[in-house]
């Protein structure tokens, strides 16, 4: 069900351009980057809900709930907007252009509703984790219970469109996965085509994208990564993230590396100079790239 949605996810030829550092993370900044996603969602959900109504969620199988729940979500995006725009006053950024039709020459990984709710379950899980990674940065005890607020929503919507809708696990395991504002960027940045100039620097290091030759690998298979290393990046290992888990593995010299054992549910991959953890934009080579590895009621999480 996941394959051609993520396999164009994570095969968009993006390149961000050379590593340089942004704004070391403040609250404010991660405030801004938070409403620069939401702005995306809400985009993402408004323009998708006005191209397909009622009958076509119905014609693709789905019951007449489903459509309303998506409703229900669109709605909670533009509030989170709205929340974000109220607490950051003058210093809120404007919404950037976004296409989320075509990856270059990728397939499209949204033309009907089925794909939109697949890619919805990918975009929700990256702004979840990017809130749950963020949250470190916020010392304000009142702003912090506010974004641990939407986080908490946006975990729901992830559970929801992945049991609920897509038949899938509702979680991933006994702990969620953080992201930091630069990984979690590398996947909502291909989906972006312009921003305002007057907008402010994010929080993050750009990278090169990463593609991944298979989106649901099975543990113990072969996979390669693709990925612009015109920097001559020491590349030695891929990072495998899941929960509070980050688990190495080797990468040869085409790029090659074997998906390790005790993956379950969403993984976040990406290139590595070093095994040091914990991780910081300094080690990594790429962005990241999702893979998934659904599992299950009957499997051990062990």
């Amino acid at each position: 069900m996941f394959t051609k949605t993520f396999a164009a996810l994570i095969a968009a030829a993006v390149v961000l351009g050379a590593p340089t550092p942004g704004p070391a993370p403040t609250q404010t900044n991660v405030l801004q980057f938070a409403l620069s996603l939401e702005y995306l969602e809400s985009a993402f959900y408004s323009g998708a809900l006005a191209q397909y109504d009622a009958q076509a969620f119905a014609d693709a199988g789905f019951p007449s709930w489903v459509r309303g729940r998506f409703e229900q979500i669109a709605q909670h995006e533009q509030t989170h907007v709205s929340t974000l725009q109220n607490a950051l006053g003058d210093q809120a950024p404007q919404a950037c252009q976004y296409s989320f039709g075509r990856l270059t020459d990728a397939e499209s990984p949204y033309t009907d509703p089925r794909s939109f709710v697949s890619l919805s379950f990918a975009i929700e899980g990256v702004g979840a984790a990017a809130y749950l990674g963020a949250s470190k940065f916020i010392d304000d005890k009142d702003t912090l219970g506010v974004a641990a607020s939407i986080l908490s929503i946006e975990e729901r919507q992830v559970a929801w469109v992945s049991s609920a809708v897509l038949k899938q696990q509702p979680w991933d395991g006994p702990f969620e996965t953080p992201l930091s504002p630069s990984g979690a960027y590398s996947l909502a940045s291909q989906f972006i085509t312009s921003c305002p100039s007057s907008n402010p620097p994010l929080p993050v290091t750009p990278f090169p994208a990463l593609s991944v030759s298979n989106a649901s690998p099975w543990p113990g298979s072969t996979i390669n990564l693709t990925f612009d290393n015109s920097n001559n990046a020491d590349a030695a290992y891929a990072v495998w993230l899941n929960g509070l888990d980050a688990v190495f593995t080797p990468l040869d010299g085409n790029g090659q590396t074997t998906v390790p054992d005790g993956l379950h549910g969403t993984v976040y991959v990406g290139v590595a100079s070093s095994e040091q953890t914990p991780m910081s934009d300094a080690s990594m080579v790429t962005g990241l790239a999702i893979v998934q590895m659904p599992f299950d009621s009957t499997a051990v999480e062990a």
